[in-house]
């Protein structure tokens, strides 16, 4: 039964291995995607993939080989990374619950306001150099040559992505009449029909891109609530297969003097019996 926890644990943290695998693999991939142009969430993911990768081989070899100080440094960083995962995921439930868009009045897709959204959000897209970065991803991601076909029909009938109603057309509030004299949204002025221009520069493309973050940010941090709580199961396993490096292995049934002649006795009764036998030799 002692090995018991060992087997469960190494069975454990070979799923974890290939999870690492799985994140390292979507933070590369997310590097290379051009569908949000906003990769802030790969650093994060690359990092939990490797910190998982490095605790998932010490938990086998910690496991597999019985060797208690491994599993020690294991458990210790294990704690570490529970308790910043909790955090992160604390605070991506904190960032997402602002935003998410309003409905426009016969139109099937949402319209997004930059002023929704969480400050420490918004402080990312209004920097003009870490947006012009941004600004070059969308150009490249072809995201509004799709509705270059479009009719106006099709803006009535069919749904747009946070990107493509932020940033591929002025808000549906705008109207272009050269006799009308109203108020408009700033937006509108900055909209041009240049296909190297468009609304690239507007609020709503902004909102538009932090919305695409906040909703895989979302996905994210339910992930993560299931990730912490599968690491602390496999916490409190790892500790009883700590607690089982530290004992004596038995062999077989105890018997003899000191009921150990088939156990492989720690370095304290081997000591201890060194040390109450030595006047025998003298």
């Amino acid at each position: 039964m002692n090995r018991m926890s060992n087997t469960v644990l190494g069975f454990l943290n070979i799923l974890t291995l290939i999870s690492s695998i799985v994140l390292i693999g979507s933070a590369l991939w997310m590097g290379k995607s051009k569908t949000t142009c906003e990769h802030f969430l790969q650093k994060p993911l690359l990092v939990l993939g490797l910190a998982i990768l490095v605790l998932s081989l010490a938990g086998l070899i910690g496991a597999c080989c019985d060797v208690a100080w491994v599993l020690w440094v294991y458990l210790f960083f294990m704690v570490i990374i529970i308790v910043a995962l909790m955090g992160l995921t604390l605070f991506g439930f904190i960032v997402t619950n602002h935003g998410g868009g309003v409905g426009v009045t016969g139109r099937v897709y949402k319209e997004f306001k930059l002023e929704e959204y969480h400050p420490w959000l918004k402080t990312r897209v209004t920097d003009a150099n870490y947006w012009l970065t941004i600004k070059t991803c969308l150009l490249g991601s072809l995201t509004c040559s799709k509705l270059s076909l479009w009719t106006p029909i099709d803006y009535l009938q069919k749904d747009l992505s946070p990107l493509q109603s932020g940033c591929c057309k002025p808000p549906t509030s705008c109207v272009y009449n050269g006799d009308t004299a109203m108020q408009q949204d700033s937006d509108c002025y900055r909209w041009n029909n240049v296909a190297t221009v468009l609304c690239y520069d507007c609020d709503s493309c902004r909102a538009g891109v932090l919305e695409t973050v906040r909703r895989d940010w979302h996905k994210l941090s339910i992930v993560n609530v299931v990730i912490v709580l599968f690491l602390i199961a496999v916490y409190c396993v790892g500790c009883c297969a700590f607690k089982n490096a530290k004992r004596p292995q038995n062999y077989g049934f105890p018997y003899g003097r000191y009921g150990m002649s088939k156990s492989r006795p720690g370095w304290e009764q081997s000591w201890s019996r060194w040390w109450h036998g030595r006047d025998q030799y003298y």
